[in-house]
């Protein structure tokens, strides 16, 4: 979205907003979608689609720990779990 976008939202009286169809759309947004809001200092706000969010930070440690698995090592912390309540330790 460039700087000259802007599209008029309105807030109910429940405190939602009502984001325009082409606002929806540009964004690919669709009922039951979570999103993400920032503040920043001046008051105003970011809304950011959770996925877009999880898709930029995926990797994001990727560099920190070269050749290493931390998903795969999670996996086998939950398993080693998952055996020793099996086990009644």
């Amino acid at each position: 979205m460039n700087q000259t976008d802007r599209y008029s939202v309105n807030l109910d009286e429940q405190g939602r907003l009502d984001l325009p169809s082409q606002l929806r759309q540009r964004l690919n947004l669709h009922t039951g979608d979570r999103l993400i809001v920032t503040v920043d200092d001046e008051g105003g706000f970011r809304v950011v689609p959770a996925r877009e969010l999880a898709r930029r930070l995926r990797g994001m440690y990727r560099d920190r720990y070269p050749g290493r698995s931390l998903v795969d090592e999670l996996i086998a912390e939950r398993r080693e779990e998952a055996r020793r309540e099996d086990a009644g330790e």
